[in-house]
């Protein structure tokens, strides 16, 4: 089963899911955003928030994704319970490279305490733990179409984001073939950058200028990120990461994605090339 099917990554996984033949079911709170999958994938109707939708839901999975949004740990516990009384074998859980950091942030801990709580399960669990990932760059949409530029959080910070193809192309291995349990995954994309050389790399694509501003106040940092608003707790915990991925001016890059798939991560230039259609402004094909 797949908790977590209709976002970035878990579209990706059904795709690679399906590609391979699994025989596999996604849990979907509102039917209608699954309507995309391929016609063959099994939907369940289900709700992290509430439990007793679950135990129907997964009867009978053996194998179990999970990516839980938001930043508490019911709707992890409530999953685990449900998992625990289908019998299901192996939980492979979307965690972050957060929980490797020291100090560990607010964000680090969150998911820290889901995999805690995995742990204490007894059911064996596979950790990915994925950096920023390439799809963060349609955060730069708004101003983009607002008035052509992106705001530029971190500065001299670099991080190698990853596709979430391949987060997905590395979450169907490990759900599918044996061997990947106990283990623990950090997976990032091949090379490091700042915003502003990301940027650059996004208008060559695109064939036009693109204006970088720096972010001016903690207040605009959150307001990019979340035009919406967020909670004061996801508030907080995203200057701080902002803050520490500033100071970061060298990147963490892994080459797990290389040795469990037999292939270079994907480049951000081969996603910026794939995605251009996505942003204002891009030159014919």
């Amino acid at each position: 089963m797949v908790i977590g099917a209709t976002g970035h990554i878990g579209r990706e996984l059904v795709r690679e899911l399906d590609a391979r033949g699994a025989a596999f079911r996604v849990l979907a709170r509102d039917p209608a955003r699954a309507a995309g999958l391929p016609e063959r994938v099994e939907r369940v109707v289900g709700d992290l928030d509430t439990p007793a939708t679950l135990a129907p839901a997964l009867d009978g999975v053996e194998r179990l994704f999970l990516l839980v949004p938001g930043i508490g740990i019911d709707h992890t516990a409530h999953a685990i319970a449900a998992a625990q009384a289908a019998g299901v074998r192996h939980i492979v859980y979307l965690s972050s490279y957060a929980v490797i950091g020291d100090p560990m942030p607010a964000m680090g801990r969150w998911h820290h305490e889901r995999e805690q709580l995995i742990r204490a399960s007894g059911i064996p669990a596979t950790f990915l733990r994925p950096c920023g990932f390439m799809t963060n760059a349609f955060d730069w949409l708004p101003t983009l179409r607002e008035a052509g530029y992106v705001l530029d959080p971190i500065g001299p910070g670099r991080a190698a984001p990853i596709d979430p193809a391949d987060i997905a192309a590395v979450a169907a291995v490990t759900l599918t073939e044996d061997g990947h349990q106990g283990k623990e995954y950090l997976l990032t994309g091949g090379e490091v950058f700042t915003v502003a050389e990301q940027v650059q790399i996004l208008a060559k694509a695109l064939g036009r200028d693109i204006e970088i501003r720096t972010v001016a106040t903690p207040a605009e940092a959150v307001r990019f990120r979340y035009p919406h608003g967020a909670p004061p707790a996801l508030a907080d915990a995203l200057i701080e990461g902002l803050n520490l991925m500033r100071a970061d001016t060298t990147g963490v890059c892994s080459d797990a994605v290389q040795r469990l798939l037999g292939r270079e991560p994907r480049t951000f230039a081969d996603w910026c090339a794939h995605n251009a259609h996505a942003f204002p402004g891009a030159a014919p094909a």
